[in-house]
């Protein structure tokens, strides 16, 4: 695993010429839920810089999420799993095994407002594992973070059902 990752990083700054990418999600979903992600990268061997606006949310923690597919022919519910090339199990995000797409929670204030924005070094717009074409979810529930005794813990999070998504799409 750990050459398939450098030899995809190798190959990342020969092919890409490290030309910064930058991607964007328009989110819709449930109720009057709505908003963006912005995702930047440099370079193909610097982390991405995640970009967070939503309104409409209940006040709280939801689990964020990248999922495999940017299919929303049958609205959140056609765009599959976490993407999760690595098979692995759910974690946090700052965890050592997690999914890509473990993004974990987003906290809506008394207003039903999220904006946020971090670092992730798993995420990527460069190469075979780049989440363009993927979509993000927004999520019911709190992510356990694949940290409690439920059986949808290290498979989910436990996060709930589907309150908004979007494609991730190039900006």
């Amino acid at each position: 695993m750990k050459v398939l990752i450098a030899l995809s990083t190798v190959l990342c700054v020969v092919l890409a010429k490290d030309q910064p990418r930058k991607a964007i999600v328009f989110l819709q979903g449930n109720a009057g839920v709505s908003g963006n992600v912005t995702i930047s990268q440099p370079s193909c061997t610097e982390p991405v810089f995640i970009e967070i606006n939503v309104v409409g949310l209940t006040p709280g923690k939801h689990g964020f999420h990248i999922h495999e597919k940017g299919d929303l022919t049958d609205g959140c519910a056609s765009t599959g799993g976490h993407y999760n090339p690595d098979k692995v199990s759910h974690g946090a995000p700052n965890d050592q095994v997690r999914h890509v797409g473990d993004l974990g929670n987003i906290a809506a204030d008394e207003n039903g407002i999220a904006k946020t924005s971090y670092s992730d070094t798993v995420v990527s717009l460069y190469g075979a594992r780049s989440v363009l074409g993927r979509a993000i979810v927004i999520h019911a529930e709190v992510d356990d973070l694949g940290k409690t005794n439920h059986p949808d813990s290290l498979k989910t999070g436990n996060a709930g059902g589907r309150v908004a998504c979007g494609v991730i799409g190039v900006l």
